[in-house]
């Protein structure tokens, strides 16, 4: 099966994980969907503070909880992802260290949903 990748843009809406950046909070973060490693699972990967040259902190939830959040909010263990208007989202990722909020551009969420959706319709039926 195929893995899919995906480059977004996002903002940090909260100070303490606002990576050293020119251009008013935007980050580079990777959506990453691996269904031979585990179907019903998407990974996020923030970079870590200091840009992409600094260790990413790398998040795993569940398919079902992305696509519910972007209608209502929809929470699991440590995320909770919730519209925010009508073009944006919020995902909330909490850890020992803190909360980080970062904030989606609904489109950039939606096509990588499809596309993990056409990956797995793709692969042919074993028999």
């Amino acid at each position: 099966m195929s893995v899919v990748e995906q480059y977004a843009r996002a903002h940090i809406l909260t100070d303490a994980d606002l990576p050293d950046q020119d251009d008013g909070g935007a980050i580079p973060v990777v959506l990453r969907y691996d269904p031979e490693r585990d179907p019903s699972t998407v990974r996020v990967a923030l970079p870590g503070r200091g840009g992409r040259a600094s260790r990413s902190r790398e998040w795993s939830f569940s398919r079902a909880l992305l696509e519910q959040g972007l209608r209502a909010p929809a929470g699991e263990g440590d995320v909770r992802v919730w519209p925010c208007g009508r073009v944006q989202a919020v995902i909330e990722f909490h850890s020992p260290q803190g909360c980080s909020v970062v904030q989606f551009e609904n489109k950039a969420l939606v096509r990588f949903l499809r596309r993990t959706h056409q990956a797995v319709a793709a692969e042919p039926v074993a028999h």
